[in-house]
């Protein structure tokens, strides 16, 4: 979670610098994702709801794989 902090150093940020602390950002977002979705799965999904979880999974690693390759 980003605390004051964290916001005015991307709100003052530009160019270069803005697209990386974006991509950070977005990265650690995702992260969230799968980790909430690993955490359900854990605790019992089944039929839809665990394809859903697993597509999350699957989807938001390939965008984290392909975020980090643009820092």
């Amino acid at each position: 979670m980003m605390d004051d902090e964290d916001l005015n150093r991307i709100g003052s940020a530009r160019g270069n610098a803005f697209d990386t602390m974006f991509l950070i950002q977005m990265i650690e977002h995702h992260e969230g994702a799968i980790d909430m979705a690993e955490t359900e799965k854990q605790q019992g999904l089944y039929g839809p709801a665990k394809t859903l979880a697993d597509d999350i999974i699957t989807s938001q690693t390939a965008e984290i794989t392909q975020m980090r390759e643009m820092l």
